[in-house]
């Protein structure tokens, strides 16, 4: 899993796989999925506004529209 959050857009984006052609679409304004081009499957979501959105990343992954499971290390 790799996560990356650009603090001056409050953009994070959250990755589960091996980056290979991808494809990006709107679910709503702020969420962005990623999908491999070569079989649609999902690895990846980019969210806009996150520090207005939620508190905290476990309230934000809990309203999307996909399962994730979060454990600490």
């Amino acid at each position: 899993m790799e996560m990356r959050y650009d603090e001056e857009a409050d953009y994070l984006e959250i990755f589960v796989g091996e980056p290979r052609e991808d494809y990006g679409e709107h679910i709503s304004k702020d969420i962005v999925i990623f999908k491999y081009e070569d079989n649609d499957q999902l690895y990846g979501i980019g969210i806009f506004n996150f520090k207005k959105r939620a508190t905290d990343l476990k309230d934000v992954l809990s309203k999307l529209p996909v399962s994730i499971k979060i454990e600490p290390n």
